[in-house]
């Protein structure tokens, strides 16, 4: 599997040249955005299949999930292009683009922000968890520029999702958000990693997830709003109880930190 990847992979990708293009500049021949790669329908199939099979045999190869996302989610991703479209704050993310990552964010503000407040738990769950938001992979094979944007916000918000969530980054947790978001956006990725995900639990954690957390997760997801229409970074202050309550977000029925 790893080898057709590489086969696919391998004719797409770029020689070095100049520096990236100023804002508002052509990004070159063929390509809409920045880190874009112009891809056939066939090399999208080979790259598919091949990011599957390495993202079920490995849960926490980020990088293949998100091929898996750009090549398998065109269709879903012009549905929640056009639901951030007709909601006002979505509309407004879409104009203004906003980006998460560490050159973004004020780490300072979020640390001083009262215990309790949405910013405080999302920098403790950094914290907690030892992720960072440098670690979601640019879009490079979305054939559209709005849509690229539409997935790179979905991947960069996903740590937000663990911290309205309450769940760890252990593969547990991880399975309980994929639910939450496969119901969300129906992004087949999404599906795949909430169908596929559980084969490697324990009996016990199993057992958990399936009487318990999935049922949860997809209450939850069918009750909360669409959740890439939340313009988060305007919400660092707001207590997240309160964050959790407007999205209709119930606190989960146990803890899975420990559990695996």
């Amino acid at each position: 599997m790893a080898t057709l990847l590489r086969r696919a992979l391998f004719p797409l990708r770029r020689i070095p040249s100049s520096p990236r293009p100023a804002a508002g500049k052509s990004h070159g021949a063929g390509l809409l955005y920045p880190d874009h790669i112009p891809t056939s329908p066939l090399q999208k199939a080979l790259l598919a299949a091949g990011s599957a099979g390495m993202a079920l045999y490995n849960p926490y190869r980020h990088d293949m999930i998100a091929v898996l996302g750009e090549t398998t989610g065109c269709h879903t991703l012009k549905v929640l292009r056009d639901q951030m479209k007709r909601d006002p704050e979505g509309a407004q993310i879409l104009q203004e683009r906003p980006r998460i990552s560490l050159s973004t964010l004020d780490l300072g503000k979020l640390q001083s922000l009262p215990k309790g407040s949405f910013g405080r738990e999302y920098l403790r769950f950094l914290d907690v968890n030892r992720v960072s938001p440098d670690t979601r992979a640019p879009t490079r094979f979305v054939d559209d520029e709005e849509l690229a944007y539409v997935i790179q916000r979905y991947r960069e918000v996903h740590d937000m999702l663990h911290t309205l969530l309450g769940m760890p980054t252990n593969i547990l947790g991880e399975i309980v958000v994929k639910w939450f978001e496969a119901v969300q956006t129906r992004l087949p990725m999404c599906i795949l990693g909430a169908l596929f995900g559980p084969v490697r639990l324990s009996a016990q954690s199993l057992q958990v997830l399936v009487s318990e957390l999935i049922p949860w997760a997809v209450e939850n997801g069918r009750r909360a709003p669409c959740v890439l229409n939340l313009y988060y970074e305007r919400r660092w202050e707001q207590p997240l109880r309160a964050l959790r309550e407007e999205l209709g977000i119930t606190a989960p029925p146990l803890r899975v930190q420990g559990l695996a």
